[in-house]
C-alpha cells in the first residue's frame, strides 16, 4: 500500500516512477524532492540511480528541505496506527445474558468493526459489579482493558459498602456514557398482583409476608424506598444474577422485583413477566402504558446507566481514541435501534461530561440510599 502511495504522488507531480524496491524511505523523499526542484541525482556519469542518498549532486536549499519534510509527513501519516494492535478486552460485572451483558455486546460488534480489531467480551458477575471492577482496576493500563462501568459500580457501592476496594474516580480513567435506564416493578404474570396499588395493599395487611429480590442497586434502592414511602415491613432476598431473580419470580419464591428495563424487555414481551411500575421520571417508550413509581410517591425517582473505564494511568491519547470510537458506534443507526429496543436511553458525552455525570451521579445515590436507610455492608 505504501509503494502505491508513493507512485501515485509522483505522478500526481508528473514526476517519473521510481520502482519502490529501489529506494528506502529516506532515498525515496529525496529522490522525489530533487525533481521537484530540477535537481540532478545521478551519480558516475552512467545514469543509474544511486541507493545511498549521500551521493545525490544537489544542494539542500531552504526549498528542497521543505519538500522532503511535507513527503516525510505524507509518509508517516501512511503509517499503521500504534493502538489497537491487538484484541481489547471488554470486562462485564454481569452474568451472561444480564442486562450489562447485552449492552456490551452490542457495543463490542460495533467497536470491533471501528476499531479493526476484536473487542472481546469476559463476563464476571458477583458482589455487585466488585469482582468485575477490582479485575480491571489491577490490569495493567496499556490500552488494552476497559470496564463495563455501571450506576452501581461507579455511584452507589460507595455508600453501599463500609470498605469498598477502590475509588471509582481516582482508580479508573473514564472514558465514554453509553446510556441511561429506568428499572421496573414486574411480578410472575401469574400473580395475583395486578398494580402497585394491589400489592402494596395486600403488604399492608400482610406483615413480613411479602419478599422481592434484588442483586444490584437498581434493583435493591427502589425496593427499599417503596418500603419507606409506603410504611411496608417486606423483605429482601439477595441474588447473585438477574436470571435467579427471573426464575424465583417464575417459581413463586418471590414475589416482586425492580429489574432494569434492558433485562426485563423479554420476558415481558414473551407473557412471563407483568410490568406494574416504573422508576423513571416519564412513561417507558416500550411499555407507554406502565405508570411512573413518581405518581404514586412524588420524587420517586431511580435512573441505572452503563458506561465504559479504563485502569488510571491508560493513555490520554488511548481514552481520547476510545471516546470517539464509542461516540461513533452510538451514532450508527443500527446500533442505537438495538439498545432503544432493549428500553436504553443512548447518550453520548465527552470525556470530562462523563466524569461530571458520575460526580453527580453519586450524590443521587447518596440521597437515596440514606432516605432508605440502608446500611453498608
Amino acid at each position: 500500500m505504501l509503494a502505491n502511495s508513493r507512485l501515485d504522488i509522483r505522478r500526481k507531480f508528473g514526476l517519473r516512477p521510481c520502482a519502490p524496491v529501489e529506494f528506502g524511505t529516506l532515498t525515496w523523499h529525496l529522490s522525489c524532492a530533487a525533481d521537484l526542484c530540477g535537481i540532478d541525482h545521478t551519480f558516475g556519469g552512467n545514469g543509474r540511480s544511486s541507493n545511498f542518498p549521500g551521493v545525490f549532486k544537489l544542494k539542500l536549499t531552504s526549498r528542497l528541505l521543505f519538500i522532503y519534510l511535507i513527503g516525510f509527513l505524507l509518509t508517516a501519516h501512511a503509517e499503521q496506527p500504534s493502538w489497537p494492535l491487538r484484541p481489547i478486552r471488554l470486562v462485564v460485572p454481569s452474568a451472561a445474558g444480564g442486562g450489562a451483558d447485552q449492552v456490551a455486546r452490542v457495543l463490542a460488534q460495533q467497536l470491533t468493526i471501528e476499531l479493526g480489531k476484536s473487542v472481546v467480551i469476559e463476563n464476571r458477575p458477583g458482589a455487585a459489579g466488585l469482582l468485575a471492577t477490582l479485575a480491571v482496576k489491577t490490569a495493567p493500563a496499556d490500552g488494552y482493558t476497559f470496564l463495563l462501568a455501571t450506576n452501581s459500580t461507579h455511584a452507589a457501592n460507595r455508600y453501599l459498602f463500609r470498605r469498598q476496594p477502590y475509588d471509582a474516580l481516582r482508580d479508573f480513567a473514564q472514558v465514554a456514557m453509553i446510556g441511561t435506564y429506568g428499572s421496573v416493578a414486574v411480578v410472575n404474570v401469574q400473580s395475583r398482583y395486578k398494580s402497585v396499588q394491589e400489592l402494596i395493599s395486600y403488604a399492608q395487611q400482610h406483615p413480613d409476608k411479602v419478599f422481592f429480590g434484588y442483586y444490584s442497586s437498581s434493583s435493591q434502592v427502589p425496593a427499599e424506598l417503596l418500603k419507606v414511602r409506603a410504611g411496608l415491613q417486606i423483605s429482601g432476598v439477595s441474588y447473585k444474577s438477574i436470571q435467579q431473580i427471573v426464575m424465583d419470580l417464575l417459581g413463586g419464591a418471590i414475589d416482586f422485583a425492580f429489574v432494569d428495563y434492558v433485562t426485563a424487555t423479554q420476558p415481558i414481551s414473551q407473557g412471563q413477566l407483568r410490568p406494574l411500575a416504573v422508576t423513571d421520571a416519564v412513561e417507558s417508550p416500550v411499555w407507554p402504558s406502565v405508570p411512573t413509581m413518581s405518581r404514586y410517591y412524588p420524587g420517586f425517582e431511580v435512573n441505572g446507566w452503563f458506561g465504559m473505564s479504563a485502569p488510571a494511568g491508560t493513555p490520554v491519547e488511548v481514552i481520547s481514541q476510545m471516546n470517539r470510537y464509542v461516540s461513533r458506534s452510538l451514532h450508527a443507526v443500527a446500533v442505537r435501534k438495538q439498545l432503544e429496543r432493549l428500553g436504553l436511553t443512548v447518550r453520548v458525552m465527552q470525556v470530562d461530561q462523563f466524569e461530571a455525570f458520575i460526580r453527580a451521579d453519586q450524590k443521587r445515590w447518596k440521597d437515596n440510599i440514606d432516605l432508605t436507610g440502608i446500611q453498608p455492608q
